[in-house]
């Protein structure tokens, strides 16, 4: 057996790979593994990517082949490459198209260069009530049902590549302008071009649905306007809340010579149905009564769309996936900023809204600063003598509550503000007692989900103007917020482990600054407790990226 000391990666046949941070070559090892396979666990000396399925399809979608994969292994192995995983990667590689979706003849048709996988697949019980007729060399398939067989395909392991083309819906001529509305330059980012060129495809049937995945501050809007002006025709934009959508209107009206007659707003406050319209999953999933329907899913038809896009995809409702499965024929366009889905629903993700086409690593842009350079840090408090006893008797949840709203950590939160004068300051949290309590220990103002609309405006805007300095937030602040004058982020509590709003609140600072200063995420935990433990699974993610935590002490043992 092989053995090479210099090299990062120990690969085993259970397909994990295990990765050593002390090694030179980890960097460029971590950048072609991190195409493949998922960062499962990163403590300091070793971390642990697995190989799944999925993420060897979203890889062979996005153009990469299993010999490079295999190339990647055998260059960075400590010890020779498993036999057995290198050949699972060619099988479950080969798998991604070897059946595929067509358009011929008036039919939807499922076809295959093998007549007895084509056998194989006819005979799947949930695959039959989904097709019209069996021939030996096709399978005739109802059409509205294009997304369900997908659904069934990938979990049959034989993903297929959807050549089926799309509706052209109705023209619309979009243009981006040159100039901003203040005059500065516009010109798309090189990455941005070739994110739009990933997806579009020339507007061959092998593009026109998919994610591009983007780090918060690195212009998905951009791209999403970008691929707009490819498709021209008329779109829907799904994105989060009414803030968002607004910021979408606005950047429309700002980068894309659309007249306001052509730009809608359908959310709780307005109903107007335009050639480009963007509304909020929050809307599309209102119903009176749990018993009733949902009245509003009725925009999905309320146009001949020709491109959906689906803002923060990893948040797509399952309502929505369930009538996007019936919207195959139109151009699909999911933006993010990470595939993690905490409801483990990537798999709908990949089959409904398309595989991964485009992903820009973060440390990357940031190398070449298109992002601001972030320094992570974690900063440890005790939990009080006074709250120990109720902490040892509270339940796991109640546990979490305990620690995370932990009161040492409101003089930490000041201290680090006076670390910072003059910089713009966002506090994250997630419970509303204790971000009541900080921002009146701050005299900070705060902005929960109770914050009507026109308020939050008002004080984002103030924020962004500097005549607001710090700005308590709830998780509403996770989502599509454009606050390039964030330059420090501090979290005081969070939606338990997500790696999600880890990636989300990170990304709130990460616009560049003009004077190229670094940006600060800080974390507050309470040491010892579950508030340390689901704070480790949320950096996770930043450790895929390849950010890396600093950990100091805050707070008084003595306390």
């Amino acid at each position: 057996m092989a053995y090479n000391p210099e090299n990062p990666l120990i690969i085993q046949s259970d397909r994990t790979v295990l990765a050593d941070v002390h090694s030179p070559l980890y960097d460029a090892s971590r950048e072609g593994l991190a195409r493949f396979a998922d960062l499962v666990k990163s403590p300091e000396h070793m971390h642990t990517y697995r190989i799944t399925p999925l993420s060897l399809w979203n890889a062979a979608a996005s153009g990469m082949t299993a010999a490079e994969m295999r190339e990647c292994l055998q260059l960075y192995c400590r010890y020779d490459a498993p036999e057995s995983l290198l050949r699972e990667i060619d099988d479950y590689v080969g798998r991604y198209g070897r059946v595929r979706l067509t358009a011929e003849d008036g039919q939807l048709r499922l076809v295959a260069d093998d007549p007895y996988l084509l056998l194989e697949i006819a005979h799947q019980a949930a695959i039959k009530p989904l097709l019209l007729e069996q021939h030996a060399d096709y399978l005739a398939v109802e059409p509205a049902q294009r997304g369900r067989i997908k659904q069934e395909l990938l979990v049959l392991g034989f993903p297929p590549a959807d050549l089926a083309g799309y509706v052209q819906g109705q023209g619309l001529e979009i243009k981006l302008r040159s100039m901003t509305a203040d005059g500065k330059p516009l010109a798309l980012r090189p990455y941005q071009l070739e994110a739009i060129a990933a997806f579009y495809a020339g507007g061959a049937a092998t593009g026109g649905s998919g994610v591009i995945v983007l780090p918060c501050g690195a212009g998905k809007t951009m791209v999403g306007m970008g691929v707009m002006a490819a498709v021209g025709a008329e779109t829907l934009i799904l994105t989060t809340n009414i803030i968002a959508v607004r910021q979408w209107l606005t950047e429309l009206r700002d980068k894309t010579e659309l007249g306001p007659a052509l730009l809608g707003e359908y959310t709780g406050e307005r109903k107007d149905i335009r050639s480009v319209t963007v509304t909020t999953y929050q809307i599309l999933t209102w119903r009176r009564k749990e018993s009733e329907g949902f009245p509003h899913l009725e925009l999905f038809g309320a146009k001949n769309w020709g491109l959906i896009i689906y803002d923060e995809v990893h948040l797509l409702p399952a309502e929505v996936f369930r009538v996007t499965a019936d919207l195959q024929a139109r151009r699909r366009l999911g933006l993010t900023a990470t595939l993690i889905r905490e409801d483990g629903r990537a798999e709908d993700v990949f089959s409904l809204i398309g595989p991964k086409k485009y992903d820009a690593p973060w440390k990357d842009l940031e190398e070449q600063a298109w992002i601001a350079t972030a320094h992570c840090h974690e900063v440890c408090v005790p939990l009080p003598e006074l709250l120990r006893l109720d902490y040892a008797l509270a339940g796991q949840r109640e546990q979490y509550h305990l620690s995370a709203d932990n009161p040492l950590k409101d003089d930490v939160v000041a201290d680090l503000i006076q670390r910072h004068p003059g910089e713009r300051i966002l506090v994250i949290g997630q419970y509303l007692d204790q971000l009541r309590r900080l921002a009146s220990f701050l005299t900070a103002p705060l902005i929960t989900g109770a914050t009507v609309t026109e308020e939050r405006a008002r004080l984002y805007a103030a924020f962004r103007s500097g005549e607001i300095k710090v700005l308590v937030v709830s998780k509403v602040a996770n989502f599509a917020i454009d606050l390039p004058e964030a330059g420090v982020a501090i979290q005081v509590s969070g939606t338990f482990g997500s790696r999600q709003e880890e990636a989300q609140r990170l990304g709130r600072i990460l616009r560049p600054k003009a004077d190229g200063r670094l940006v600060h995420f800080y974390t507050i935990v309470t040491r010892g407790t579950r508030d340390q433990e689901f704070a480790f699974n949320r950096q996770l993610f930043l450790a895929e990226q390849g950010y890396r935590y600093t950990i100091e002490d805050g707070g008084d043992d003595a306390r």
